[in-house]
């Protein structure tokens, strides 16, 4: 059985317990991201399973199309919005998730948050030059976080927040104020977390409804000396209209963990902003993230074989 592990970044699959699968098991391991569907269809040529990190790989019905032998895709996270489900239930393969260590969206999250107001992306940096970089900071204390969200990440955003002396305002249709309360915050309504925060995180699924929904109209109602901080889905943000609110000063600045395409280009205008604080998509990268979640996909690939998947998507 060949099992291929894709866009494997951190090299993290070399510490899984691949032995335990027995013999005749052999593992090939893509550290470096394969752009163009005939890479990957290549990559994956004879395996049975592979192995998809996160969403850094669309796995489209044209790829499943060249893969005949694939019978299991097993992908970190619970979900995975870039395999195309219904292509693989009409092809009889089966999609397992993993669980996923509870901390770290929300940390990197406010990692930004903490880098923003006391710009750490230009004390840093001066600090290593040799200068003596005295930037005043933005005080947490007294200020608005708002969150679009406040589901699992949302909530310990939201209890960070009080911990730090801040107001917390949140969002979701269907956000009762018994909820909000329960993880320190106040239900709001949508137009009042954005036009009071100070920061405003987003904290919100991708989907038909939420796509643009940070878009020229909110960004407008947003205060000038607000940041966005996104950890979330790139798809929320209008990235045109973001881009014209950090031009035309209408917004202090965004924090962004995640992007349309990634990795993003070298060139990509945004790695020149002053007003940008970017990150490499680290929000699920931690060192307990990703030996929680090879020690899954193990676990998968194992219960598949037995005939008794576990963690089943499709």
């Amino acid at each position: 059985m060949r099992v291929v592990v894709l866009d494997d970044w951190e090299g993290a699959a070399r510490s899984a317990d691949w032995e335990s699968l027995g013999a005749g098991v052999s593992v090939t391991v893509q550290t470096e991201h394969l752009v163009g569907e005939p890479s990957v269809a290549n990559a994956l040529a004879g395996a049975e399973v592979a192995v998809a990190m996160r969403e850094r790989t669309p796995i489209t019905e044209t790829l499943l199309a060249a893969l005949p032998d694939l019978r299991l895709i097993v992908t970190t996270g619970a979900a995975n919005a870039a395999i195309d489900l219904d292509e693989c239930r009409r092809r009889g393969i089966i999609v397992c998730g993993t669980g996923s260590h509870p901390g770290g969206p929300a940390e990197l999250t406010w990692a930004l948050i903490l880098a923003a107001a006391r710009r750490l992306d230009r004390v840093l940096p001066g600090m290593r030059a040799g200068e003596w970089p005295s930037l005043p900071g933005t005080a947490l204390h007294g200020r608005t976080i708002g969150l679009i969200g406040l589901g699992r990440v949302g909530s310990q955003v939201a209890r960070v927040g009080a911990a730090f002396g801040m107001e917390v305002r949140a969002w979701t249709p269907t956000l009762t104020p018994e909820r909000a309360a329960e993880n320190d915050a106040i239900a709001a309504s949508f137009d009042e977390v954005v036009e009071r925060a100070d920061f405003l995180s987003l904290h919100a699924p991708l989907n038909d409804r939420t796509r643009g929904i940070v878009g020229r109209p909110v960004l407008e109602r947003m205060k000038a000396s607000a940041w966005l901080i996104n950890a979330s889905r790139s798809g929320l943000v209008d990235r045109l209209a973001l881009t014209e609110a950090l031009d035309g000063g209408g917004l202090a600045g965004a924090a962004l963990d995640v992007f349309d395409a990634e990795p993003l280009e070298a060139g990509d205008p945004l790695r020149a902003r002053s007003n940008v604080i970017l990150t490499p998509h680290l929000g699920y990268v931690t060192d307990l993230g990703l030996e929680h979640w090879f020690r899954d996909v193990v676990a998968d690939i194992a219960a598949w074989r037995s005939g008794d998947p576990i963690r089943v998507i499709v």
